[in-house]
């Protein structure tokens, strides 16, 4: 049996080929995970954005309705309204809080 000869490259080859080889590797790394956090990005900030424009007006909601349909907070106490509202608000930001800390745990929970 005859033996096929291995050719080398030429060093002008292996050169080519390896700045090929570097390009390609510093995009996989670079820049398509940018692209990927751009993404993520703009997605996010359009979910924050409706999200809070979203709880603005809920609480601007609440706040009418207890000023307008409740009869309670008459004369003096026209004030508590606000203070029930900014309540609902804690309660609300507190609520998220959780909700962030928990999806951060199973995060990391995942990668192990």
């Amino acid at each position: 049996m005859s033996e096929k000869k291995r050719v080398d490259p030429s060093p002008q080859e292996t050169v080519t080929e390896l700045k090929v080889m570097v390009v390609d590797y510093a995009k996989q790394e670079t820049v398509d995970p940018l692209k990927r956090l751009g993404d993520w990005l703009k997605w996010s900030l359009a979910g924050a954005i409706l999200l809070v424009f979203g709880v603005a007006l809920l609480s601007l909601g609440l706040l009418r309705i207890l000023q307008e349909e409740v009869d309670t907070f008459g004369g003096g106490k026209s004030w508590i309204p606000y203070i029930i509202t900014l309540g609902a608000l804690l309660v609300v930001l507190v609520l998220a809080g959780f909700g962030m800390k928990r999806s951060i745990d199973l995060s990391d929970r995942s990668d192990s």
